[in-house]
């Protein structure tokens, strides 16, 4: 089905992708951006900022659906932003009849004590549930793929680092799923009228630790990696390491380090079966992501 899709976060990593497969896919697409005049990626630029509740009106207009992929990480006052973004984006989402939203959120669970930054995709998850338009919400690990933050942590540490001094948290098992296959995922669930109301968990193959993916990345680079793990590092310590060697800013590295104490993996498929098809590997998803690299 052909539909009125607006994205957020469109000139972002995962919104840069989203919009070129919704193009390709036939949709009508509104790239949502605070700077229409500088996007130049697929979709036609629209106005808009869901801290910014009078200009959702004009950017949903006549939207059948909405992918909502804003987060503000990079703030200290992260989950108050995120919090007022949601509900102004569900308030207007409903005034204007919209039929659908589709959330990316973050996997974790909801027993264990979640990190700030976790604890916040899930509060935005609920904000967004309990408006009156259906929403579909997928929660990922980390995405492989050049230019996501969390990928882009690992590569930098195996590319500028001879050996690494890690901390307890690379022994936390992670779920990582290839951008490809959640771009699929993303693209998939707007023509399943089931999804509507329901979330889902997506991630790849397999399951390792923070280590193993530094180890494995740095394989597939054609270079060893030798680790010592150490309990002293404080995760203000740690964000600190990761500040200084990567080009992460403080405050995002700090509520990054955080979530990496959460255990997040999937803990239920149904995903694969409502979108079946084959998923990318980890080291496969890799060597895609340091190939964009090169090529750019």
């Amino acid at each position: 089905m052909v539909a009125n899709v607006v994205v957020t976060g469109a000139s972002g990593f995962i919104g840069s992708h989203l919009t070129r497969e919704l193009v390709a896919a036939g949709h009508h697409v509104r790239a949502m951006t605070r700077r229409p005049q500088a996007y130049a990626g697929a979709g036609d630029p629209v106005a808009g900022d869901v801290l910014d509740r009078e200009s959702l009106t004009a950017a949903l207009a006549g939207a059948d659906a909405a992918y909502y992929l804003v987060h503000s990480l990079d703030s200290d006052d992260f989950e108050a932003k995120d919090t007022e973004g949601a509900r102004n984006f569900t308030a207007a989402a409903a005034e204007q009849g919209l039929r659908r939203i589709v959330y990316l959120g973050g996997l974790g669970d909801d027993e264990e004590a979640l990190s700030a930054h976790l604890r916040s995709r899930r509060q935005v998850e609920r904000i967004l549930h309990e408006g009156t338009v259906p929403v579909t919400s997928l929660r990922a690990a980390v995405v492989i793929g050049h230019g996501g933050i969390s990928w882009e942590i690992t590569r930098q540490l195996v590319d500028h680092l001879p050996a690494v001094v890690t901390p307890r948290w690379v022994l936390t098992r992670t779920q990582p799923i290839a951008l490809p296959d959640v771009i699929r995922y993303l693209v998939g669930v707007l023509d399943v009228p089931e999804a509507a109301g329901q979330s889902y968990e997506i991630g790849g193959p397999e399951v390792m630790r923070y280590i193993d993916m530094l180890q494995r990345a740095a394989r597939v680079r054609g270079r060893p990696l030798p680790n010592v793990t150490v309990p002293l590092l404080t995760p203000q310590l740690s964000a600190m390491w990761l500040a200084l060697v990567t080009d992460v800013d403080m405050t995002t590295a700090r509520n990054l380090v955080d979530s990496m104490t959460n255990e997040v993996v999937v803990n239920d498929d149904r995903i694969r079966t409502l979108l079946p098809g084959d998923l990318m590997g980890y080291e496969e998803a890799v060597r895609m992501a340091y190939a964009e690299m090169d090529d750019r």
